[in-house]
């Protein structure tokens, strides 16, 4: 077995003077750091008072997985003989709040929409995006369904 460590540091940025003397008296804005990396900067969701032009951590759950199930599928599409041309995704998550109480992602859907060469199989790349699903690491870390809805267009161009 082999592991592999990360680490981040997520700094609060949102004390206005206050610091949480009242649930309105601070913002919910934070820094997320990793050594060599840009600065991310974050958010609550804006029905939490959040600002709405930062990313909160349930885009970046979303994006995790997206990006993982991605680059994962590339790697498998490369290995086995499939060119892919163009990849994007849409990814939707749906969370369910109690009310007065937490909320927890019920599911995960990924939308993405590929393009391989003309001399590439189709229905292989469709199989891929199964096994990418299978060795995503963040999927796999996740205790709710990550479904996938893929879209496979041939390029027409030689």
């Amino acid at each position: 077995m082999t592991r592999h460590v990360y680490a981040a540091k997520v700094k609060w940025t949102g004390n206005r003077g206050e610091g949480t003397s009242h649930y309105q008296a601070f913002s919910r804005d934070y820094d997320i750091a990793c050594e060599g990396k840009p600065i991310i900067k974050g958010s609550s969701d804006p029905n939490y008072l959040g600002d709405a032009t930062r990313h909160n951590p349930e885009d970046m759950l979303l994006a995790s997985l997206s990006a993982c199930h991605m680059l994962w599928f590339l790697h498998l599409c490369a290995v086995n003989k499939v060119v892919v041309t163009d990849y994007e995704d849409h990814p939707e998550g749906v969370m369910e709040v109690v009310s007065g109480s937490s909320g927890r992602f019920t599911e995960v859907t990924l939308r993405p929409r590929v393009t391989i060469g003309s001399g590439s199989d189709a229905a292989k790349a469709e199989r891929l995006h199964e096994t990418a699903n299978a060795k995503c690491f963040v999927a796999n870390s996740v205790n709710f369904p990550v479904r996938h809805e893929a879209a496979v267009v041939v390029d027409k161009l030689p």
